[in-house]
């Protein structure tokens, strides 16, 4: 049988930090609200395209695994914030890496779109269509961010990460998986303003209004990730007690909270990092999972799970048996541009911009 090994991860988040103390100089908001609700002390702004993310983050998963753009054939970039619709933006990561032999998808399903994207991938290669693949997961949500908006401007902050994947006969990679969505609920947690629908109708690009209603996502945020969960763990054979680490998406520290009672897990076993970059989106599960390999919180032959919800509102579950390297093989001097702004400064002029 062949498995898609995760052989390469990279991240890559912009540098300019907006903190709660940042966010309380145009919000009636401080510190306090914000940590006590959420778990978040600080997010980033990036000061350049998704794009732009998605390259260095791939460049760097590729140099962990020890491998060339020209060893790319599938390229599959979850987000919500792509720089075009037409043409699509893995095509741009294509250019920017030099990937010429790789095919190109766009996977939209906000916050699950980096492990949506995981999932088409795998199953490609899974099925030989590819024997590689490069799965993204970025965002730049500051552009659309509706900053007037206390209940989602604290949210949320730009990031990207990226997995390396490659045909393997060893059983190792996502080895189960569990889909989902409840699309009755798609209204809870909406950008009006950002979509075709919009068009013609008055709306300036990047001007948007949040539908989100907390208490309800939370609700079915907790349900669908537990769902898939208990799909993912029971397809695989597995009981709680078998999964080494779980690495979910950071959305909110007490949906995260609930979900590990409810799987009755020991929360030593969670990886977090929701204080240091808040919501990112499709970008938010991949970054966790590339942070939880990079400081060794994942271990050889373990098995790791990996629960998101995102807008739609769409949810998932996948199970990875990781393998015996925890190393990046090689670095690689992709970086991004220099920022000489402030994550405060880049959203002030986002602000004045909105405001013309």
């Amino acid at each position: 049988m062949t498995y898609a090994a995760i052989t390469g991860w990279g991240k890559c988040l912009p540098p300019a930090i907006l903190t709660n103390d940042d966010l309380a100089t145009f919000l009636e908001t401080d510190d306090e609200w914000i940590t006590s609700r959420t778990g978040m002390k600080e997010r980033r702004i990036s000061h350049v395209t998704v794009s732009e993310l998605a390259h260095v983050a791939c460049a760097r998963a590729l140099a962990a695994a020890g491998k060339t753009a020209k060893d790319v054939e599938l390229i599959v970039f979850g987000s919500t914030t792509f720089d075009e619709i037409c043409p699509n933006a893995a095509s741009n990561v294509q250019r920017l890496l030099g990937a010429e032999n790789a095919a190109c998808i766009d996977v939209s399903t906000a916050c699950t779109g980096g492990m949506y994207s995981l999932s088409v991938a795998t199953s490609m290669i899974k099925s030989g269509v590819v024997k590689s693949a490069l799965v993204i997961g970025a965002e730049t949500i500051s552009p659309i961010m509706d900053w007037s908006n206390r209940d989602v401007a604290v949210l949320f902050g730009d990031g990207a990460a990226a997995l390396y994947l490659e045909e393997s006969a060893e059983e190792t990679g996502v080895i189960t998986q569990a889909l989902g969505c409840y699309g009755e609920s798609r209204d809870i947690l909406s950008v009006q303003g950002w979509g075709m629908k919009y068009a013609n109708k008055g709306r300036l690009l990047g001007q948007s209004n949040w539908a989100f209603l907390g208490q309800e996502i939370f609700k079915k945020a907790v349900a669908g990730m537990a769902q898939a969960c208990d799909k993912a763990l029971t397809q695989a054979q597995l009981s709680a007690d078998q999964i080494s680490s779980v690495v979910p998406h950071q959305a909110n520290l007490r949906i995260i909270d609930t979900l590990v009672k409810r799987l009755k897990m020991d929360k030593d076993k969670v990886f977090i990092n929701i204080h240091k970059y808040g919501n990112m989106s499709a970008a938010t599960t991949l970054v966790a999972f590339v942070e939880a390999i990079e400081e060794g919180f994942i271990a050889k032959q373990s098995y790791v799970l990996l629960p998101a919800f995102g807008g739609g509102l769409t949810w998932s579950a996948h199970v990875v048996k990781w393998g015996d390297r925890t190393h990046a093989l090689s670095t690689t001097d992709v970086d991004l541009p220099e920022c000489k702004q402030s994550g405060l400064a880049l959203v002030q002029d986002i602000i004045a911009a909105k405001s013309v």
